[in-house]
């Protein structure tokens, strides 16, 4: 046995903190870590975004600078092209789906590059004009470092969902100064179990992220407000229309998402995709520059009511004087930023929606109290700063399925809790209509569809969390259905110690069963060996697992319906193997062990 001295530092340190520390204890120690990573990533990629934006802005670019919108975005996103093929040579994928998805199919484990690939890619797809947040891919960075950092110290699956969800919790409380609504976004989003063993790491996490962003940035926030009108009971049907409103808007984004990213999907050549979605791009910032980037500038330029800065234009900026000019370029980024999103994200660009989700809240909810107002017929205006507040709110709980997520988010934002009963009031009601039309989010409808997505429901995510390869058990003897009774005896019975046969043609397609059962009284009959052939004693199986199709799920309610203790699996309509119920059972005992320890 080699002396202490002489093992190496990572095992040296593992014996130390098993003899001096709690499991407890070190997960605290671990968010706290991880929760300061998420934090600097968020200064990293907010600084680097900037630092690309001056730099197109300056000396000869910024005379021409709207001329240079037709281009910018085909540069940036052939710049990111060329880093994922020929430096990360690995894509990428969507910050918060494909954490979902790492988080349910893969155990939590993300791969070492996803720690610095975002943190590259993310800035130069924002800073050359592309229209989506940051927040998704400080998000990823934080979660891949969670990720690693548990596999260096060797924690189970549940510890490494845990730091994922502090990562998550760390860079939205970097981000917006928001620490309370940065932990129940990641139990929200993420799906972790309300409890003292997570809210502790979770909010370990989340005061060492705001604390490192106040050391970088100060006390400065993303969304400077102060709330001048208190919250008044002659407001509530104004705010409960608006909940309608951005309900529309939440159903609306989400269509319009995945209708440009199936046309584009069709496109296969990679660089007629980024030319197309580009220039697609370009022609629109070049008509809508707010739509340049993430847009909180613009956020901020309309709570102040500051219309020439907000919905800077080629073409309308004489006219802003007029309100139902202002109203109209409202709605106008309300329809259009969603189509500059979408093309951002065909053409190969890195980011996040959260961002966008907040801007299209932003113009709505200001665009709905400036019709309200200019109609004349209220004895005192309503403040269109909180409806520009309560839009956003609206929008994320429609669009991100986060009502919770969306309330705490703006009453911090706001610097208090006044605006606490409008909030709950737009989000509660954008949140049912949008679910009622749209059940998952756009984070997760895809893995919803796939059957991959995690939720609040710990059997559901038992299953989700199952892999059905590991049940498949391929040690039955195959019968081909040409042979006859001699031949299955020889065949099959003598070399098997399975009651149940499955039967192939030539092709290896699946076409049925033969039970030990079956034959038992004739097996021993030499005369009926050549007579009697597979399709004479071949029945039915009582139903079929098919891989490409069925999920977890699907095979528990398959087991169930029919009552058999063994089902055939095919691929393909070729024939895998068996799954049997007791194997399944056990399985899914052993899973729900390991998730809920």
């Amino acid at each position: 046995m080699r002396p202490f001295k002489q093992l190496p530092f990572l095992q040296r340190f593992l014996i130390w903190k098993t003899k001096h520390l709690t499991d407890h204890q070190f997960t605290l120690i671990l968010s706290a870590l991880i929760g300061f990573t998420a934090g600097l990533g968020a200064v990293v990629i907010k600084n680097l975004t900037h630092f690309i934006q001056r730099l197109l802005e300056k000396e000869f670019i910024v005379n021409y600078h709207h001329a240079f919108y037709f281009v910018f975005p085909v540069i940036g996103f052939a710049l990111v092209y060329f880093i994922i093929k020929k430096i990360i040579r690995r894509p990428i994928g969507h910050g918060i789906p494909s954490t979902l998805y790492a988080i349910s199919k893969k155990k939590g484990i993300m791969r070492r590059f996803q720690m610095y690939a975002s943190l590259i890619t993310a800035p130069i797809t924002v800073g050359f004009g592309g229209s989506v947040g940051l927040e998704g891919p400080t998000i990823a960075t934080g979660a891949s470092l969670g990720s690693n950092i548990s596999r260096l110290f060797r924690m189970n699956q549940n510890m490494r969902t845990l730091l994922i969800g502090c990562a998550a919790a760390g860079a939205m409380s970097s981000i917006f100064k928001a620490p309370i609504a940065a932990i129940i976004f990641a139990i929200e989003v993420f799906s972790l179990d309300l409890t003292l063993v997570s809210m502790l790491p979770l909010l370990m996490a989340s005061i060492s992220a705001i604390l490192t962003s106040y050391f970088f940035f100060g006390s400065s926030t993303i969304i400077p407000f102060v709330l001048q009108n208190d919250f008044t009971i002659s407001e509530v049907p104004f705010y409960i229309v608006l909940g309608c409103i951005c309900a529309l808007g939440s159903i609306y984004f989400t269509n319009i998402y995945f209708r440009i990213y199936k046309i584009f999907s069709s496109i296969k050549n990679t660089f007629l995709r980024i030319l197309l979605a580009g220039t697609g791009l370009g022609v629109v910032l070049y008509f809508i520059p707010p739509l340049y980037g993430e847009g909180y500038g613009v956020i901020n330029h309309l709570l102040s009511e500051n219309y020439q800065e907000a919905l800077q234009t080629n073409f309308f900026n004489e006219f802003l004087d007029n309100i139902w000019v202002v109203i109209l370029l409202l709605a106008g980024l309300v329809i259009f930023k969603i189509v500059a999103t979408s093309l951002t994200f065909v053409a190969g660009g890195v980011g996040g929606i959260f961002a966008p989700v907040l801007f299209m809240g932003s113009a709505l909810g200001h665009c709905f109290a400036l019709i309200v107002n200019h109609l004349d017929f209220l004895n005192k205006p309503i403040s269109t700063g909180s409806f520009t507040m309560v839009g956003m709110a609206g929008m994320m709980a429609g669009v991100l399925h986060a009502p919770l997520t969306a309330i705490f988010l703006i009453a911090e934002l706001t610097g208090g809790y006044q605006l606490f009963v409008p909030l709950m009031i737009t989000a509660l009601i954008s949140y049912l209509i949008t679910q009622s039309f749209q059940p998952h989010s756009v984070y997760t409808m895809e893995l919803a569809k796939r059957g991959e997505l995690l939720t609040h429901d710990k059997d559901k995510n038992v299953l989700t969390l199952m892999d059905i390869q590991q049940v498949v058990e391929d040690n039955f003897e195959v019968l081909n259905d040409e042979m006859n009774l001699g031949q299955i005896v020889s065949e099959g019975v003598v070399k098997s110690k399975r009651n149940i046969f499955p039967v192939v043609d030539k092709d290896y397609i699946f076409q049925g069963i033969i039970l030990l059962d079956n034959i038992r009284t004739i097996m021993f009959d030499k005369t009926l060996y050549e007579e009697m052939r597979v399709s004479d004693l071949m029945q039915n199986a009582p139903d079929i697992i098919d891989l490409n199709e069925c999920k977890m799920k699907d095979i528990m309610q398959k087991f169930q319906d029919t009552g058999a203790w063994n089902l055939p699996v095919v691929r393909d309509k070729k024939y895998v193997g068996f799954i049997s119920k007791s194997k399944l059972l056990t399985a899914y005992r052993q899973k729900l062990i390991e998730v809920t320890v």
